[in-house]
């Protein structure tokens, strides 16, 4: 065990930089936080695919603080257990930091670490005054850091978006790190990238940081990951420590395996198998994780995303059932699981089943786009500025033929890349919560 490297005004010792990132086991693959997606059900299963380490969804500081409901709610007894939910670093959003300290203390013990929001880009972000929102507002986010890495007994980290500028980008990560974050996680793309206005993220600016911050500070990457041969190129390219994930993970957890000799079931597994993995986690948390289950819905529809497209059906028995609450909730999406593998299993009937991946040519950014059939977990492609990718138009007989194998491998270029999920609109408001309602 590392020996403990920091002692603040509780005199309790705690684990800093490097020491606390080689007791985390030296992650290299990331689940990032993310609102309502990154729960414990989607953790537990992400680390069987490749994450080596995970972020809660983004927590509401304030009413994390202060409402007992909310609290549990969101954070289960199970949350942060050592045997299955560790290594974990406990995310917030926040702009008070009493509100932010008190939040935190709830987690000592519970979580390697905490996390504060700085790059959350989206509209209830900047009316709730929190996330990239507070990027010119350098005194308010020091203080916010350096409570929690002075008075309490757990590692406080920071996850930021980039300016405009290399240099900008470079003097504000260097009053993240000062405050006292332990960690930093640099997202490649400013504030204003979002929506249509996404675009790929800067790796770099990230290399630039890199290069100008101390050579023991822990670094993360996250941005334009969409394959495991993505996650490669960034280390490469920016020499951070670990690499994060978001939407990527989301419709394809195994984005994290990095084995180059990785079979098409390993890199892009079955959906329907998937699914049901996925769901028998959720099960098997029984009452405890309220959150696995209210999130349940919101992946149906990311795992399944290719696939409902051809299955109609299907897709309308999600969106017509009720995201579950309890137990006796999960008795319909049982079905919808089953729906699923009789799906698949028909596909497998067809002697003609082209069952593979086509990877196109390589692109001016570096990396290449695949084809791959509509029955497996793939990335999702937005359309930007109107266009978009040739490969999400996919039909039955793209791969259910094997004439389909004789086609061209070049595929069309799209400039969409991975981005922020929406963020769910309880935390919309650091001032005033939202009816339970809203959730």
């Amino acid at each position: 065990m590392t020996t403990a490297s920091n002692k603040n005004q509780n005199n309790t010792y705690k684990l800093m930089g490097r020491d606390l990132y080689a007791a985390m086991g030296s992650p290299k693959t990331i689940l990032a936080p993310m609102v309502d997606q990154s729960e414990l059900a989607w953790r537990i299963l992400s680390r069987r695919y490749g994450a080596d380490i995970c972020y809660t969804p983004m927590l509401h500081a304030r009413l994390f603080a202060n409402d007992k409901k909310y609290r549990k709610d969101m954070w289960s007894d199970l949350d942060g257990d050592a045997k299955l939910d560790r290594p974990l670093v406990a995310q917030f959003c926040a702009n008070n930091p009493a509100e932010l300290l008190e939040a935190a203390s709830h987690l000592v013990g519970k979580c390697d670490a905490v996390d504060l929001n700085l790059g959350c880009p989206q509209g209830i972000a900047k009316k709730g005054h929190y996330g990239s929102f507070l990027m010119e507002e350098w005194d308010l986010i020091h203080d916010l850091i350096n409570i929690v890495h002075t008075k309490l007994g757990v590692p406080v980290t920071a996850k930021i978006r980039i300016f405009p500028t290399k240099e900008k980008s470079l003097e504000y990560a260097q009053h993240v790190l000062k405050a006292g974050a332990q960690f930093l996680t640099v997202h490649g793309r400013t504030r204003e990238m979002k929506g249509q206005q996404t675009g790929l993220a800067d790796w770099s600016y990230i290399k630039h940081i890199r290069d100008n911050i101390p050579a023991d500070t822990v670094l993360f990457a996250n941005g334009n990951v969409l394959y495991p041969e993505d996650i490669t190129r960034c280390f490469d390219q920016t020499q951070c420590d670990a690499v994060m994930s978001a939407e990527g993970n989301l419709y394809n957890p195994a984005v994290f395996n990095l084995n180059p000799d990785a079979t098409i079931d390993e890199k892009f597994p079955r959906v329907d198998k998937l699914l049901r993995e996925y769901f028998e986690i959720v099960k098997s948390l029984g009452p405890e994780s309220r959150a696995s289950k209210i999130a349940l819905k919101s992946h149906f529809f990311k795992i399944l995303r290719p696939f409902l497209v051809h299955h109609t059906d299907i897709r309308n028995a999600i969106g017509q059932s009720r995201a579950p609450r309890t137990e006796e909730d999960l008795i319909p999406w049982e079905s919808i699981v089953a729906q699923v593998e009789d799906a698949v299993a028909k596909i497998y009937l067809s002697p003609d089943l082209a069952d593979e991946v086509v990877t196109g040519d390589v692109q001016e950014w570096g990396g290449s786009y695949k084809e791959v059939p509509y029955w497996r977990c793939q990335p999702y492609f937005r359309t930007v500025n109107g266009i978009e990718k040739a490969n999400t138009k996919l039909n039955d007989k793209n791969f259910q033929t094997k004439k389909a194998k004789g086609g061209s491998e070049n595929v069309e270029t799209s400039t969409a890349a991975e981005v922020d999920p929406v963020t769910n609109p309880v935390v919309e408001d650091l001032a005033e919560p939202l009816d339970e309602g809203t959730k």
